[in-house]
C-alpha cells in the first residue's frame, strides 16, 4: 500500500507495540506522511495532529498501545544521540564529514536502527516539517505528553536524556578546545582564563541539582547561570582565533572545528532551554524543528562548503586585493611605468612564442607536449615577474578583490563617485597594459622570427603552419570561447596565488627559513633572512604564474581526452603568433583575409581574457566580503554619467 493510502483508523488499528523494530519505525514514518498529506498546509498538519490526539484520548485501547509503542520506543533508540550528536561530524575534519554526507545522499537508509539521527532523517526530511513543529500549540503539545507519558515531575526520561546530551555534548567542546591547532591559536588571556577547564565540572553541578530541583530550585537557577557563563567564556575564548587568522592565515579545516565547537555550545544553550523551562514541551518542538533544518543541511555538500569556505574565501580575495591594489594606476607616472612594463613583458612574451613553436615542432604526445609548453609559459611568466613587468591578463582577478573591498561602504554620492573614479583608474590600467604587451610583443616577434630567418636560412613555420595559425585565431571561428575559457584559467590562477601565500603565512614558512637552524647553517643568518624575506613578497606571483603557465599548456590536453577541443586564447601570446605567421607568408600576408581576421579577433581576445577573469574573481570578493544589498543602479548611473562627461578619464591620465 503506498504511503499516501494510510489514513487515521488504519494507522491505529496498525499501532503494534509488539512488531519487530522496522515495522515500529515504519508505523512512525506512515503516521508522519500522513500528518503532512496530502499538500504542505501547516494548518492542516496542525489539524491532523490534533485528530491524532482526540483519536487516542477517545480510544483507551490505542492509548495504551501508543503508551506500550512509545516505552519499547525509549527502551531501544536512544535519544540522546539525537540531541547531542546530530548535526555534528564524528571527528571534526572536514573530508571525513564530506564522505558523510556523500553517504547520505547516495545511499539509501534503513529504518530498521537503534540510531536516533538515522531514523529522524527517515522520519522528518522535509524543510515543511520544521514549519508544522513550530505551529504546534502548548495546549496540544501537553496533550500529546500526556497521551505517551511524558511526566516532567523529577528527573524524568526526558531530564535524564538531556542532561546525558549536555554532558556529551560538553566533552566534545572540551576535547575540541583543548586541540592544539585550537588552543594555540587562542589570545593570551583567552588560554590564561582556561574556559574549558571547568567546563566538565559546572555540567556535574547541574546534574546535581537537577536530580535535587523539588528541594533547591534557587541552587538549580545558580547551577544553571553558571554553566551559561562558562559557555559564553568558551565562545569568547574561541572568538579570539579567528584575530589570529587575520595575521596569520587560515585554513579550511580549522575553520570548521571552529564551526563545529561554536554549534556545539548553541546547541547546549538550546537543551538548557528545555532542560530548566516551566514548560519543557513547548520548548521541546522548537528544538524538534530546529534539527529538521539540520537534517537538511546534513545532506548538503553545498552547505559544508559554503559554510566552511567562507572564511578562506575571504582570506584569499583580500591577498589578491592587497596584490591587485598595485596594478591600479592613479597618476600619469604610474600610467607611464604601467605602459613601460607591459612592454617589457611584451618583448619576453616575443620569446615565448618563438619557443612556443619550437617545441610543437618535436611533435610529441598530447601531455608531454602540453606540458612542455606549460612549463615554457611558466617560466615565462616568472622571468616577467622577476623583472618587475607586467603580463596584461594576470591583473583583472588580482584588481577585482581590491574593486569589491571599496564597496564596502558607500554612504554618500561622494563615495560613489570615489568609487567611479577608481572603475576609470582600473580600465585605463588595463587598457595601457594590453596595449603595451601587444605593440611590443607583435613587432618583437616578427624580429626574432626576421633574425630567425638570417641564421637559418628559413622561417620559423612553413607556409601550410603559417596559415593553419591564422585561420586557428580568426575571429569567424570559436576563439570568442577559447577566449572566455582562457579568463577562467586566469581567474583560477589568481585562486591558487591567494591559497598559496595563505599557507605560506598559515605555516609561518617565512618563519621557519629565517630561523630554522638546519637552514640557517646550509644558508647562513643573513642569506637564510634575505630569502624569507624574497619568498613573503613573492609567493603570490610565483604560484599565480606558475599555476597559470601549467594551466594554459596541460588544460587543453586533459579536455581533449575528452574530446571537447578547447585551447586557450591568450591575448598577448595570440598576438606573438600572429606576428611569427606574418613572417614566414611575408608582405603578401597583408593580402590575406585570414591575417585581418586574426587582427579583428585581437580587441575581443583581450576583452573576454579580462571582462570573465575579473567578473568572476569580483563575483567571489562580493561574497567572500560580505557586500550585499549595493544599489547597483546608482553606481551604473554614475559610471555613465562620467562616460558622457569624460570618457577619455577610462583611456588616459
Amino acid at each position: 500500500m503506498k504511503r499516501t493510502a494510510y489514513d487515521l483508523p488504519l494507522l491505529l488499528f496498525e499501532l503494534d507495540p509488539q512488531a519487530d523494530l522496522a515495522q515500529r519505525h515504519l508505523w512512525l514514518i506512515h503516521l508522519l506522511d500522513w500528518v503532512r498529506a496530502p499538500a504542505p498546509s501547516v494548518e492542516l498538519a496542525v489539524e491532523r495532529v490534533r485528530q491524532f490526539v482526540d483519536a487516542l484520548e477517545d480510544d483507551p485501547d490505542a492509548r495504551a498501545r501508543m503508551q506500550a509503542w512509545w516505552a519499547r520506543f525509549i527502551e531501544t533508540v536512544d535519544l540522546t544521540t539525537l540531541l547531542a550528536d546530530f548535526g555534528f561530524a564524528p571527528r571534526t575534519a572536514l573530508a571525513s564529514e564530506m564522505s558523510e554526507r556523500l553517504r547520505y545522499k547516495l545511499l539509501p537508509s534503513s529504518p530498521e536502527t537503534i540510531d536516533a539521527s538515522e531514523l529522524f532523517m527517515l522520519a522528518l526530511p522535509h524543510e515543511f516539517d520544521a514549519q508544522w513543529l513550530n505551529a504546534l500549540d502548548r495546549e496540544l503539545l501537553g496533550r500529546l505528553r500526556v497521551l505517551v507519558a511524558l511526566e516532567m515531575d523529577g528527573p524524568s526520561y526526558w531530564q535524564q536524556t538531556l542532561l546525558s546530551a549536555i554532558t556529551y555534548c560538553a566533552g566534545q567542546i572540551l576535547s575540541t578546545g583543548f586541540a592544539p591547532e585550537l588552543r594555540l591559536r587562542m589570545s593570551q588571556s583567552a588560554r590564561l582564563d582556561q574556559p574549558f577547564h571547568a567546563l566538565i565540572h559546572d555540567v556535574e553541578n547541574l546534574r546535581i541539582e537537577v536530580m535535587l530541583a523539588l528541594r533547591t530550585p534557587d541552587r538549580l537557577l545558580a547551577a544553571e547561570q553558571r554553566l551559561r557563563e562558562r559557555l559564553d567564556a568558551c565562545r569568547a575564548a574561541t572568538a579570539t582565533v579567528y584575530s589570529h587568522f587575520e595575521s596569520e592565515g587560515i585554513s579550511v579545516g580549522l575553520v570548521f572545528r571552529l564551526r563545529q565547537l561554536r554549534e556545539r555550545i548553541v546547541r547546549v544553550r538550546r537543551l538548557l532551554d528545555c532542560l530548566t523551562s516551566e514548560r519543557p514541551v513547548a520548548e521541546a518542538a522548537p528544538l524538534l524543528a530546529h534539527l529538521v533544518g539540520v537534517a537538511r543541511e546534513r545532506r548538503s555538500l553545498r552547505a559544508l562548503f559554503s559554510a566552511n569556505s567562507s572564511l578562506l574565501a575571504a582570506k584569499v580575495a583580500e591577498r589578491s586585493a592587497e596584490t591587485g591594489a598595485s596594478y591600479i594606476t592613479r597618476s600619469p607616472r604610474e600610467y607611464r611605468a604601467m605602459v613601460a612594463k607591459a612592454a617589457g613583458g611584451g618583448m619576453v612574451m616575443a620569446f615565448t612564442t618563438l619557443m612556443k613553436f619550437a617545441l610543437a615542432a618535436l611533435a610529441l604526445s598530447a601531455f608531454w607536449g602540453g606540458l612542455l609548453a606549460g612549463i615554457n609559459y611558466a617560466l615565462s611568466f616568472v622571468l616577467i615577474q622577476l623583472l618587475h613587468f607586467t603580463v596584461a591578463t594576470k591583473q583583472p582577478a588580482m584588481t577585482a578583490p581590491a574593486m569589491a573591498a571599496k564597496l564596502k561602504e558607500l554612504p554618500d554620492q561622494q563615495s560613489v563617485e570615489d568609487f567611479v573614479s577608481e572603475v576609470a583608474n582600473l580600465t585605463r590600467s588595463q587598457v595601457a597594459a594590453i596595449l603595451g604587451n601587444v605593440l611590443v610583443v607583435l613587432p618583437a616577434a616578427i624580429g626574432l622570427s626576421l633574425l630567425f630567418l638570417h641564421l637559418f636560412g628559413h622561417p620559423p613555420l612553413d607556409l601550410g603552419h603559417a596559415d593553419q595559425v591564422l585561420d586557428s585565431l580568426s575571429l569567424l571561428g570559436p576563439s570568442v570561447l577559447f577566449a572566455a575559457f582562457t579568463g577562467v584559467l586566469l581567474f583560477t590562477s589568481s585562486l591558487i596565488a591567494g591559497w598559496a601565500e595563505n599557507w605560506f603565512v598559515l605555516r609561518r614558512m617565512d618563519s621557519a627559513i629565517r630561523y630554522n637552524p638546519r637552514i640557517t647553517r646550509f644558508l647562513g643568518p643573513a642569506r637564510a633572512d634575505r630569502w624569507a624575506q624574497f619568498l613573503r613578497r613573492n609567493i603570490s606571483g610565483f604560484a599565480s604564474n606558475i599555476s597559470l603557465g601549467l594551466m594554459l599548456g596541460l588544460v587543453p590536453a586533459f579536455v581533449g581526452f575528452f574530446g571537447l577541443g578547447l585551447e586557450v586564447r591568450h591575448i598577448t601570446l595570440s598576438a606573438g603568433q600572429i606576428g611569427v605567421a606574418s613572417t614566414t607568408i611575408g608582405l603578401e600576408v597583408l593580402h590575406s583575409s585570414a591575417f585581418w581576421w586574426a587582427m579583428a579577433m585581437l580587441p575581443f581576445n583581450g576583452a573576454l581574457n579580462v571582462i570573465v577573469s575579473f567578473l568572476l574573481a569580483f563575483r567571489l570578493a562580493l561574497r567572500a566580503h560580505n557586500v550585499s544589498g549595493i544599489d547597483r543602479s546608482r553606481i551604473y548611473r554614475a559610471i555613465r554619467a562620467r562616460l558622457r562627461t569624460a570618457p577619455l578619464s577610462f583611456f588616459r591620465p
